[in-house]
Parts: C-alpha cells; structure tokens; sequence
C-alpha cells in the first residue's frame, strides 16, 4: 500500500513527467525478478543435495545387501566373532564395510547369531543392518 502511495505520489508531483515512474517500475522489476532467481537457485540446490543423499543411501544399501548374502551363503561359524566380507564385493573410493560382526542372541550357540553390517562412507556410518543367521544342519 505504502508503494502505491509512493508510486500515486510520483505521478502527482512529476506533472506529466513519467521519468521517476519508469525507474521505480525498473527497480520493482528488478526486486522481482531477483526473488524469483534466488528462489530456482535454491530449489536446484535442494535437489541436487536430494540426488546425493539418495544416491549414498542406494551404494550403502547395495553394499550390505551383497554382503548379507554372502553371508547367509557362508558356513555356519560356531562361535564366531565376526564372519569374513565378501572377497569379490569391489568398494567404491571412501566407502568401508565392517566384518559382520556376530552376537550370541543366547547365552550359548545353540544354532541362532544376530549378524550386525555397518557400511561407513568418509568413515561416517551410513547405514546398518542387523539380520539373523540359523544354523539348519
């Protein structure tokens, strides 16, 4: 409102002058213009920040998933502490995987361990994963 005062007041005192009017009008479509760059340009930032937070989140799940199926195809351990990671798993540059590490869910292996993967990116853990293995023999 206080603009259009503004802008109502220009056109009073320029007397037919429009030169204060179109340089207004200039500087209001320039503030407008300016909001609406800063607006794209920080929802293309948003996306792209999207885009790689899925895209670690996508390699870290693809880690522990081959990981647990070696894993689950490995041989039952009596009393391990940790089963081997997958020989032929190729890591990314930065990207870790932890041995699986083993706990008893029972106070002795009676055929049931709770089996813990951990990928690390940057040394930050990214995601984990904690499965059981049996015993079927």
């Amino acid at each position: 409102m206080l603009l259009w005062l503004m802008v109502a007041g220009m056109r009073i005192n320029s007397k037919g002058s429009q030169q204060g009017f179109a340089i207004l009008e200039t500087i209001v479509a320039l503030a407008i213009l300016g909001s609406a760059g800063v607006a794209l340009l920080s929802g293309a930032a948003s996306g792209m920040k999207a885009t790689s937070i899925i895209q670690e989140r996508t390699i870290a799940q693809s880690l522990v998933r081959s990981q647990l199926e070696f894993v689950e195809n490995h041989a039952y351990l009596t009393y391990p502490s940790i089963y081997p990671i997958n020989p032929g798993l190729i890591m990314p540059p930065g990207w870790e995987l932890s041995s699986s590490n083993v706990s008893l869910v029972h106070a002795t292996d009676d055929g049931l361990q709770r089996v813990n993967v951990v990928v690390r990116h940057n040394g930050e853990p990214i995601f984990s994963v904690e499965t059981y293995k049996v015993n079927r023999n």
